[in-house]
């Protein structure tokens, strides 16, 4: 009798582990009794298991989306990731319905979801690298330009590339990095600054009527490489219009141009695209160049915005260049996140 007791009590008298074995095992029978015996369970949620081959379809098929109206392709392809937030949406639904099609339904956008972006998920950093490079879109109305180039230049990146500098306030940035970076380059609104000389400077037209884009030559330990800046058009949403990107896509034509054009082999971009590496709008430069991120990152790296980052807009980008590492730098008054990236220049 003592042994029983000592099975279905504890020693301050709650309820034992065969008592807690049988109160989950009650409480699964009585959620499962619903289902069994029930065919119409294969009848209810027919609605659901619809908007989830609808879900799986459009990520799956995001490259078919026309960007006749709207830049609705576009726009979709820019959150595609956040379509996988209506996946456990449908699934609790469809234990709500207790429909087994809607369940069967839902597996298809989790496999589509996890084909796409399962890989962004894991960590795919490693060691080594022998040149660390960042980027930052410092917003032109930045309250603190010192303070600003100071937090970044404490990330250690030997190349240094910043983005909406204002005129008034690029003395101010000179001198905060000063102490960091003995070279550097501004042309218009983006500048380069370096622990390398640099030379060979020039401006990039992207069609925009003014500066917004650089190149120039970084004399690195492992030889020259090639550095571009950009600033691509912002994109905007609008009701009456869609999702507003013309002039964005024509500056990244005019940039893809640009680096097809580069004669040194190895390229670095670094700047604020305004797109995301699905966006098929950047394809004049994401088809021959890597995303650090995409390669080498931890997770997303979600750049904007930097109160609640859900895009990766701000981009490193490489060619003739192993990424080894990439990863987001702390939130500055800016409203965009610095981005950084370790890579080797001895590899391709």
């Amino acid at each position: 009798m003592a042994q029983q007791a000592y099975l279905t009590e504890t020693a301050d008298g709650g309820p034992g582990p065969e008592r807690r074995g049988n109160r989950i095992r009650r409480l699964a029978s009585r959620f499962t009794s619903g289902w069994r015996g029930d065919r119409r369970i294969w009848r209810r949620g027919i609605i659901l298991a619809v908007v989830a081959v609808i879900l799986a379809g459009v990520m799956a098929f995001h490259s078919h989306i026309p960007n006749r109206y709207g830049n609705l392709g576009s726009l979709t392809e820019t959150f595609l990731p956040w379509l996988g937030v209506f996946v456990p949406v449908l699934l609790v639904l469809a234990l709500v319905r207790r429909s087994a099609t809607a369940l069967i339904a839902a597996v298809l956008p989790v496999a589509v979801w996890l084909n796409l972006f399962g890989g962004l998920v894991l960590d795919r950093g490693s060691a080594g690298g022998d040149l660390t490079v960042a980027t930052h879109n410092v917003n032109a109305d930045n309250a603190d330009p010192a303070g600003t180039a100071r937090d970044v230049a404490a990330a250690g990146a030997d190349v240094l590339a910043l983005e909406e500098l204002k005129a008034s306030a690029v003395s101010t940035y000179t001198k905060a990095l000063a102490p960091t970076y003995r070279y550097h380059a501004v042309q218009g609104t983006v500048g380069l600054w370096s622990k390398y000389p640099i030379s060979q400077v020039s401006a990039v037209d992207i069609k925009l009527g003014w500066t917004r884009a650089m190149r120039a030559t970084v004399a690195t330990p492992e030889g020259e490489v090639a550095f571009f800046v950009a600033h691509l058009p912002s994109v905007r949403v609008k009701l009456e219009a869609g999702f507003t990107a013309r002039q964005r896509d024509k500056s990244a034509d005019a940039l893809g141009e640009a680096i097809s054009d580069e004669r040194l082999p190895r390229k670095i971009l670094l700047g604020d695209l305004n797109g995301t590496m699905n966006d098929r709008s950047l394809n004049a430069v994401t088809s021959q160049m890597r995303s650090t991120q995409g390669a080498s990152g931890n997770g997303f790296g979600f750049s904007w915005p930097a109160s609640f980052p859900m895009a990766r807009i701000d981009q490193i980008m490489v060619q003739g260049v192993e990424p080894v590492s990439s990863w987001t730098l702390p939130k500055t008054p800016s409203d965009h996140l610095p981005v950084a990236a370790r890579v080797d220049l001895t590899k391709e």
